[in-house]
Order: C-alpha cells, then sequence, then structure tokens
C-alpha cells in the first residue's frame, strides 16, 4: 500500500517522517556529505591539546536504518565545538570522528530515547576509536550507521596533544559542482616563435582566452594541447605549459625535429578563494631552449585546444 498522505496535501493531514525524509534525499539527489567545501572541517586545537575542533557547517545524512529506502536527514552545526579524543598509550591508535544521527523512532534503530523528545539532541559528532589506519569512511566499519565521516586521527604512542598533522581529512561534498568549457583557436596566418630563448612566453599568440573563474571553484583541471604546430630550420627541445591569471600548471617536456608536433600539457590546480569569481587570461606557455637551433611556427594548419573544467571539493584551510 502507498503511504497514504504524500507531500503535501491541505487540510490538516498528517504527513510520515518517512515522506519528509523522501523530501531531503531528492533534494540531495540520494548522496550524503558536506554541503559547502569548508563545511563541518576538523582541525587543531590552536594551542594543541586532547581535542579537536569542528568548524561549524551543514550535512546531509542517509538513513541507513532499515528499510529506510530514499531517505535522507538534514543537519547543520551552526557554531564551533570541541570534541575530546583520549590519549594514546605505549601503541598508536586511529580514531574516526563521525556526524552520525542516532534517533530511537526509525524503524530498526536501537538508540536511546532522550530526555526531551522536541529537542533531542538527534545528532552527534562520535569518535569512533581504535580503526585500521586506513579507515577513510564510516561504512567501512560501521555500514549500518546513519553518518558521515569528517576525518581520520592518526595518534602516535604516549600522545595526549593532536597537532593537525594527525589529522587526515575524509569529507566529501553532497553535491559537488562542475563545469566544462573547450575552447578553441586556429591562426589565420603564420605566427612565428617570437620569444627569447630559456625565457617563458605567451605562445601563440592566438592560444588565448578570457575566463571567469566560477565563485564555488576549488580546483581546475586543464589540458592545453597546441596540435599541429610546425618545426622549422631543425629539431627543437623545450617545455610547454599553461597559466589562469597567476595560477601556472604544470610544464610538459617536448623535443621533435619533425615536420609537426603536437604540444600538450595537463594539471589539476587549486583556486585560491581570492581568485575565486574573477576573470582572468588562460594562456598557453611555450619555452624553447637555446642549444637547439630549431623554432616554432603556427599557421593555418594549427590548432589550440583548452578544456578546462572547473570543480568543487572540500577545502582544508590552513590552522
Amino acid at each position: 500500500m502507498w503511504d497514504s498522505v504524500p507531500w503535501f496535501v491541505e487540510g490538516g493531514a498528517e504527513h510520515s517522517s518517512e515522506v519528509t525524509r523522501l523530501m531531503s534525499y531528492a533534494a540531495f539527489g540520494g548522496s550524503q556529505g558536506i554541503v559547502g567545501p569548508q563545511d563541518l572541517q576538523v582541525r587543531s586545537l590552536i594551542a594543541p591539546a586532547a581535542a579537536v575542533q569542528i568548524a561549524p557547517g551543514a550535512c546531509a545524512l542517509l538513513n541507513r536504518a532499515a528499510g529506510a529506502s530514499y531517505q535522507a536527514y538534514a543537519a547543520r552545526l551552526p557554531a564551533t565545538h570541541e570534541v575530546p579524543i583520549a590519549a594514546t598509550g605505549q601503541a598508536a591508535r586511529s580514531d574516526l570522528i563521525v556526524a552520525r544521527v542516532e534517533n530511537p523512532y526509525s524503524y530498526g534503530e536501537t538508540w536511546p530515547l532522550p530526555a526531551d523528545p522536541k529537542v533531542g539532541p538527534f545528532i552527534f559528532t562520535r569518535v569512533i576509536s581504535g580503526v585500521p589506519n586506513t579507515t577513510t569512511d564510516v561504512r567501512q566499519i560501521r555500514p549500518n550507521d546513519s553518518a558521515i565521516t569528517l576525518a581520520r586521527v592518526d595518534i602516535p604512542a604516549n600522545t595526549a596533544a593532536i597537532t593537525q598533522s594527525m589529522i587526515t581529512d575524509c569529507r566529501s561534498l553532497v553535491q559537488p559542482r562542475t563545469v566544462r568549457s573547450i575552447y578553441t583557436a586556429s591562426p589565420t596566418s603564420d605566427q612565428n616563435w617570437a620569444g627569447d630563448r630559456n625565457n617563458w612566453i605567451q605562445w601563440p599568440p592566438v592560444a588565448r582566452w578570457q575566463v571567469t573563474v566560477p565563485q564555488w571553484a576549488t580546483k581546475a583541471r586543464v589540458i592545453m594541447n597546441i596540435a599541429g604546430t610546425q618545426v622549422i630550420d631543425g629539431s627543437v627541445w623545450g617545455s610547454c605549459g599553461f597559466r589562469i591569471g597567476p595560477m601556472s600548471g604544470q610544464s610538459v617536456v617536448f623535443e621533435s625535429s619533425t615536420a609537426r608536433i603536437n604540444m600538450i600539457s595537463a594539471d589539476t590546480i587549486d583556486i585560491p578563494w581570492i581568485f575565486r569569481g574573477n576573470s582572468f587570461w588562460l594562456e598557453a606557455m611555450i619555452q624553447l631552449d637555446a642549444r637547439n637551433p630549431g623554432w616554432l611556427q603556427a599557421d593555418v594548419a594549427t590548432t589550440a585546444i583548452a578544456d578546462v573544467e572547473w570543480s568543487q571539493a572540500p577545502e582544508v584551510t590552513p590552522r
């Protein structure tokens, strides 16, 4: 039989908690995790001690109670709070820090009843102590918990104070954003190499596009391909790469004496918050070594291709 009251019916109809959690599940796309990249980050205290600090934020948690299909909880932590971590003895230990819903009213759950059902609490930051030091997800050790993983803390032997280096971020975004754009350009006439040897220059001139960094982007994955570049007057040895404003990607070495070459570079770069929402030039960058006599020419048979994917991932802000 149907759950007899769908969302939403007027006239004082009573809507079940299951249908209400279905709305959360649909809103979060059936996923769980943090809502914003900086939400619920686990950090050491400014003066390291036997505790960690959980940053404010919001999250979605799938209801994993028996028979609870298509259900999710939405929760928020409005203020920073501290969670104690027990000291180690003669052996090292790894602890998993999770956010967990403990709802005794959901079918099949055995959590204790709260003192006041109106205010709970029904969600907690929990420390699961003594997990394998390869654990990254609470489902690896407690698959039936309605919980998300925030961090793992790997504590050396005989240690009480938790430092940032002991904390491994294990968060994931509930709905990470991505957007991909492909830019192409071809010269309408010859664009000869016009740079100084051993120095980086923007080349070819046609491989230059203005892009706007999305306000939410934390990373850019870029593939830069200058296809069909002509090698003239001997062999060439050099490097190719790209930059987005002040942000440079990994360069790649090339060497060739053939008539036409493809120069390809790719990298994933972090986008500092100060650059988000701003416009920059996305540019191909080339360097030629002075020991080789050849030079480069981009012409009507050359195509510059830039494949850019902006993405969003959890951020770890420095302590």
